[in-house]
């Protein structure tokens, strides 16, 4: 896949991180065979005036779908929820910049302060930062690997948790928005145990969405393009809803944790 062009010297205003595993860099589009079919949805079109990404060698371009082409390198990337989200948020937000970082096939402990994928995010959003940009929130969708032990089940809230807290430690920002998915699927029989410690997770400017009842795909794993969509949309009001609103909310701010449920119609 060609490259979007690189945008020299600029850093956008309003930085948003994506990260979890194959659902958040997405695999609408992808059938059976590993194939993309490139068809990008009309709200997950490019905008080269307001929505840039930092690519995997920490440089701003353009964002084009699939985001994640050049960070979850070993599965083919389709459509996931980031441009969809960028698109919904674009009118009330400066320049946005989104951070992919998100890799299939993750469980929770890989991303363990000192791991590669972690240092990995931590590095970017630090880059991402560098000239100016403000992070505004670490939207994250992860868990579904996660579902094929009880030890995972039992450990989930308190890792997810210390995840919470060493990332905003780690870029000094005590209030960073968290906005995180309560999975629809899973490769285990944990699924429902996984989502009950997701929506249990009690801290400040936590919130939590949930994508059960959006419609996956023939492999009952990962979400179709059309709910990958619906997805980036409920970020976009989970985030307008309880972060928008209120100014300097990633440094200063704090909302209580809340579960906040789209409506799929």
């Amino acid at each position: 896949m060609a490259s979007a062009p690189e945008t020299e010297a600029f850093t956008p205003e309003d930085i948003f991180i994506l990260s979890g595993q194959s659902n958040m860099s997405g695999r609408g589009g992808v059938d059976k065979h590993n194939h993309w079919d490139t068809i990008v949805p009309p709200e997950c079109c490019s905008d080269p005036a307001k929505i840039f990404r930092l690519s995997a060698h920490l440089n701003w371009e353009m964002a084009c779908e699939p985001l994640h082409h050049d960070i979850d390198t070993k599965k083919t990337c389709g459509i996931g929820p980031g441009m969809s989200f960028a698109n919904a948020i674009k009118d009330k937000m400066g320049a946005i910049g989104l951070v992919p970082c998100a890799v299939g096939g993750t469980a929770l402990k890989e991303w363990g302060k000192g791991t590669h994928l972690y240092e990995n995010m931590i590095k970017r959003a630090r880059a991402a930062m560098h000239q100016g940009g403000k992070i505004k929130a670490l939207l994250w969708y992860q868990g579904e690997s996660d579902t094929l032990f009880k030890h995972r089940v039992e450990t989930y809230k308190a890792n997810m948790e210390k995840l919470i807290h060493n990332v905003r430690a780690d870029l000094y920002m005590p209030f960073l928005p968290i906005i995180q998915v309560a999975i629809a699927s899973g490769e285990g029989k944990y699924i429902e145990e996984i989502r009950r410690a997701q929506k249990r997770i009690d801290l400040p400017n936590v919130v939590c969405i949930d994508a059960m009842g959006l419609q996956l795909k023939e492999d009952k794993l990962h979400l179709t393009s059309e709910a990958q969509v619906k997805l980036g949309q409920m970020f976009a009001d989970a985030y307008l809803t309880h972060f928008a609103a209120t100014k300097h909310s990633s440094v200063h701010s704090s909302v209580k944790r809340s579960f906040f449920c789209c409506c799929l119609n």
